[in-house]
């Protein structure tokens, strides 16, 4: 009995810490963003502002063109995600049940993610300034589709390879064409999957810098790439960028319970026996 005790005691102990080390820091920069100027940094530190502002919210998306930037994040991520969800599904269930490639062209997809950023962004810039797509939605949009699609691909290839292939077989022999089978049995099995993968992808791409800091510059910014403008010679602009930093939480954390809901109706992977 006393050993349960102390084992408990251990382990709320350790999930104790690791949820102050989590949920501190961002605390700190919610209560920074509507803190005023002369409450950054005062000793001791001020927990919560006495008067609490949004003028920094403001400053954040007009002033910085903190707005602009999270369109712009809105529409390539919902974009890129979409698009990376979608050819990952059916690169992954081709891969999956007929083998294309052989053994070794899944982990090949997967290792182009092993493949660093720097060394392929200098060509992409060169071939977007070519063809016109530099500083575009379009461009980012193509260029973080191809980046997080050994991701998708290789998530839903675990998914569908613990699908039973005799339902699909069955709804063959119901008269069902493959592509039939596919879109009406496979991929609605698959849904949880697919929306696990698409909230990695969308969170990869949403929280991406390098790329947007590269091939943007006055018109396809994305939100990350504006949190350099709040340093500067003269100091750090705190408040604002822990505004638009608490902003940009928000897709985050609608995206992650919305899935978390479809999760919970739609897994039925684990019910299947075949």
């Amino acid at each position: 009995m006393l050993r349960d005790l102390r084992v408990n005691g251990a382990r709320f102990l350790v999930v104790g810490i690791f949820v102050i080390f989590v949920l501190v820091p961002l605390y700190w920069v919610i209560i920074t963003s509507i803190k005023p100027s002369k409450d950054y940094l005062t000793v001791p530190p001020v927990w919560f502002p006495t008067e609490p502002t949004i003028v920094h919210y403001t400053a954040a998306l007009f002033s910085y063109r903190g707005l602009q930037g999270l369109i712009n994040s809105l529409i390539i991520s919902s974009a890129a995600t979409l698009l990376s969800a979608t050819m990952g599904t059916m690169m992954a269930y081709s891969l999956a049940r007929f083998r294309t490639g052989g053994q070794h062209l899944a982990f090949w997809v997967l290792s182009q993610r092993f493949l660093p950023p720097v060394a392929i962004v200098l060509p992409i810039f060169l071939l977007f300034r070519g063809w016109g797509l530099y500083d575009t939605h379009i461009g980012l949009i193509l260029a973080y589709t191809f980046m997080t699609l050994p991701l998708s691909v290789w998530m839903m290839y675990a998914y569908f390879r613990q699908l039973p292939k005799s339902l699909e077989d069955a709804a063959l022999v119901d008269g069902l064409s493959r592509w039939q089978a596919f879109r009406m049995v496979a991929v609605p099995l698959a849904a949880p999957g697919v929306a696990a993968a698409a909230v990695f992808v969308f969170i990869s791409i949403w929280t991406e810098f390098f790329f947007a800091l590269i091939l943007t510059s006055r018109y396809a910014f994305t939100l990350p790439t504006i949190f350099r403008a709040f340093l500067g010679f003269q100091g750090a602009q705190y408040g604002e960028a822990c505004a638009l930093a608490t902003t940009s939480l928000v897709p985050s954390i609608v995206l992650g319970m919305l899935v978390q809901r479809h999760l919970v109706r739609g897994l039925t992977l684990g019910a299947l026996r075949g």
